[in-house]
């Protein structure tokens, strides 16, 4: 009879722990499936001459994320960025934005490079068949702006250099040069500024362009030496216009500089030096590290003094706002599939990531329309 018992306990002993496993492990699944990362995908140079630009960018979206999985991630589920270098080739760019979404099955994309690569991702219509929008598109040109899916947080080129030519022109301005790149980017800035400088009645004297992803600048430094114009205007990628920068102080110029605010500063900083930096002005479309006055200023700036990541950069801020609208995004909707996703964004009408305001729901224009101007005084340090 004891035997039979103890059988029949045994038995019941075996089942009981059995159940227990069981429940663990359902308890366990739910966990992880409520733990299960939000794929955030991102295509743009991680190698090439744009290589500092996606760097910088993706740094800046990434040490976002990394905060708020810090903090528990949204509504209990860490963000994950997944990467792939373009090397900023249109064709690549369209190649690997679909390997990525078909693989990872990412809620959104962010921070992809250059004009021409988002022309070449707008043509092909990945986004919009796959239903994922790109949030924080990097480039302000207007067939950007425009393309159904994209979501840019700046001002546009046009706005930019509207703005410059005013400015230019109320301090007595009259001659301008441009130097640009032979692509959409470029051909968007040249359009911009002839437009600008006729408006402003300004004379845009030259017209110089350089082939894309290069930094072969010599026959545009030797016609603006030979123009005398007051203002060159730099409507040029960063590699390119330190090139510029540098050749052209190095040949005795003396026009005043302007660069676009897609040139790195703190990289034509590192590259020239204060003193070869001196009088370089230059767009400013996004909060600089100076405006504490800012929320996304002073908190950037502080989770970028405990970061040891060597990409952070000028550039760097676009990705943190970026990551940061599309946060503020994913917490307000309810459905983390790529079409809700998408659906929140182009309705977000008032996105303020901390003192910088966004407003996805216009579909001809960026998301901001904030322009200033800076330039680099005695050792380097920005006067605004």
């Amino acid at each position: 009879m004891s035997s039979i018992l103890h059988t029949r306990l045994g038995g019941w002993q075996s089942s009981r722990r059995m159940f227990a496993l069981s429940v663990l492990l359902s308890l366990q699944g739910l966990a992880t499936a409520a733990g299960e990362p939000i794929v955030v995908g991102q295509v743009a140079p991680f190698s090439g001459p744009q290589a500092v630009t996606g760097l910088a960018v993706s740094a800046g979206a990434k040490l976002y994320f990394d905060s708020v999985n810090a903090r528990g991630g949204v509504r209990g589920r860490p963000l994950k960025l997944v990467t792939r270098d373009d090397a900023q080739k249109p064709e690549d760019t369209v190649r690997l934005t679909k390997e990525l979404i078909a693989s990872e099955a990412p809620v959104a994309m962010i921070g992809t490079v250059g004009t021409a690569n988002l022309e070449a991702l707008a043509k092909d219509g990945v986004l919009v068949r796959q239903r994922v929008s790109m949030l924080g598109a990097v480039s302000g040109a207007a067939s950007v702006a425009q393309a159904e899916g994209m979501h840019v947080v700046k001002a546009s080129y046009h706005d930019e250099v509207g703005r410059l030519f005013g400015q230019l022109a109320g301090l007595g301005v009259t001659t301008a040069g441009l130097v640009y790149q032979n692509d959409g980017l470029g051909r968007d800035v040249l359009t911009g500024a002839e437009a600008a400088a006729k408006q402003s009645g300004i004379r845009l004297e030259v017209r110089s362009a350089y082939e894309r992803n290069t930094t072969a600048v010599e026959k545009s430094v030797a016609e603006m030496i030979a123009s005398k114009v007051q203002v060159v205007f730099l409507g040029a990628t960063t590699a390119a216009g330190i090139e510029f920068v540098k050749q052209y102080r190095d040949a005795g110029g003396t026009a005043t500089l302007y660069g676009m605010s897609i040139i790195d500063t703190d990289a034509l900083l590192k590259a020239l030096g204060p003193l070869r930096s001196r009088g370089y002005a230059f767009s400013v479309v996004l909060p600089l590290a100076h405006q504490t006055n800012r929320a996304v200023v002073r908190e950037y700036l502080q989770l970028r003094q405990a970061s040891t990541d060597r990409n952070l950069s000028a550039r760097s801020i676009e990705g943190y706002i970026a990551a940061k609208a599309l946060v503020k995004v994913l917490e307000d909707t309810k459905s983390f599939s790529a079409a809700g996703v998408s659906n929140a964004i182009d309705a977000a009408k008032s996105v303020d990531v901390g003192g910088y305001v966004l407003d996805f729901t216009a579909k001809d224009r960026t998301g901001s329309r904030y322009v200033d101007f800076a330039m680099f005084g005695a050792d380097g340090k920005i006067i605004q």
